[in-house]
């Protein structure tokens, strides 16, 4: 594969077949964004990386097309009566200031230790956080399905919530009253994460969750807005460095407009701990892949000593087992929407049916 090298940076040289999976991350990254929230970049990050898009462009160019693909899903599901715009706008103002320390600390490692040390830095990013969160969530989503689907506050967010800090915001779409200081953490470590690995979502949607006290369904609806901000922000910072890769933004663009409007759909058909229980299993497969993937950077870096044969097998792996999380996901998400839109035909006709018969006899 041959390297087009501007200004210091290594983009890929695209062929048709990187073309054609570019386009189908992006959808499958789309549908499951629309779903779950996020901005889909746990999987288009790695996505990108795995064809051997340095990780700071790949961040970047994420980041660029995100903005666009999560005003489209924030729209869809306001349709939907899902989106608490106030809450996602002020989260996003505290996630934007973190959006920029992060981008500094990204630049950072990489003058400092080179490409193979970022890619490092986003991969153990990776691991450390899809695992902690993804494990979490995947309990949570368990213990929700046990209590027949139905969802509870946590007492956590319930203490949250009896904090008298001035100001004090009611958010009326959501349900909740709390302190503006309460918010400014989430977004701010929203914001960070979204410029070291371009997902935030990883933090925000949990952190309304658990901490506010959102539905699953409503953080996962407002995380879109905070997306579009930060998405916006970080990427003039990105671009004015020279990260951006315009051509993998619109790839995957073009594939992720298209998933992340039939993800915005799926949450009106499934119950609301499908929505955890989907983010929770494509975290911990990718965890999995960015754990297979570090040899590769630490052997660049001379802090692992491995084959280049063994390297090479553990690359194959990283991408394969990433390949396999994108794929369970949407047949989950499929899988989940397909059933419900069955069982609800077959109440309609069961309804209909109760009704005409009056009218037969």
């Amino acid at each position: 594969m041959h390297d087009v090298v501007f200004e210091g940076l290594r983009f890929i040289d695209l062929n048709m077949t990187n073309i054609l999976f570019l386009f189908a991350v992006g959808f499958i990254g789309g549908l499951v964004s629309g779903f779950i929230g996020s901005g889909g970049a746990f999987v288009l990050t790695p996505g990108m990386m795995s064809l051997g898009v340095p990780g700071t462009v790949a961040v970047a160019s994420n980041m660029c097309h995100k903005f666009p693909k999560a005003l489209v899903g924030a729209i869809k599901r306001f349709r939907y009566g899902q989106v608490d715009v106030k809450l996602g706008l002020i989260l996003g103002v505290s996630a934007e200031v973190g959006v920029q320390v992060g981008i500094s600390v990204q630049k950072w490692i990489l003058d400092t230790w080179g490409q193979a040390g970022s890619d490092l830095y986003v991969s153990l990013s990776f691991l450390v956080i899809l695992v902690l969160v993804g494990g979490y969530v995947l309990k949570d989503a368990l213990k929700t399905k046990r209590s027949d689907g139905a969802e509870q506050m946590t007492s956590l967010a319930k203490r949250i919530q009896a904090i008298e800090i001035w100001p004090m915001i009611t958010f009326k779409r959501s349900g909740i009253r709390v302190s503006l200081w309460v918010t400014v953490p989430i977004g701010f470590l929203t914001g960070m994460l979204a410029a070291t690995i371009a997902v935030g979502g990883f933090v925000g949607v949990p952190g309304m969750i658990y901490i506010l006290g959102l539905s699953s369904i409503m953080a996962s609806a407002s995380e879109l807005v905070i997306a579009f901000v930060m998405g916006l922000g970080g990427t003039l910072i990105w671009a004015f460095y020279g990260m951006v890769d315009i051509r993998l933004t619109l790839i995957i663009l073009a594939g992720s407009l298209f998933g992340v409007q039939l993800g915005a759909i799926g949450t009106t058909y499934v119950k609301e701990y499908m929505i955890k229980l989907v983010m929770a299993t494509i975290m911990l497969i990718v965890a999995v892949s960015r754990g297979l993937a570090m040899p590769k950077y630490l052997t660049t870096l001379g802090l692992m000593d491995m084959s280049q044969d063994t390297v090479n097998m553990l690359s194959t792996a990283s991408f394969l087992s990433m390949c396999l999380g994108l794929l369970i996901g949407a047949v989950i998400i499929l899988a989940a929407m397909i059933k419900a839109r069955i069982a609800e035909a077959r109440e309609a006709q069961a309804t209909a049916g109760t009704a005409e018969a009056p009218a037969e006899l």
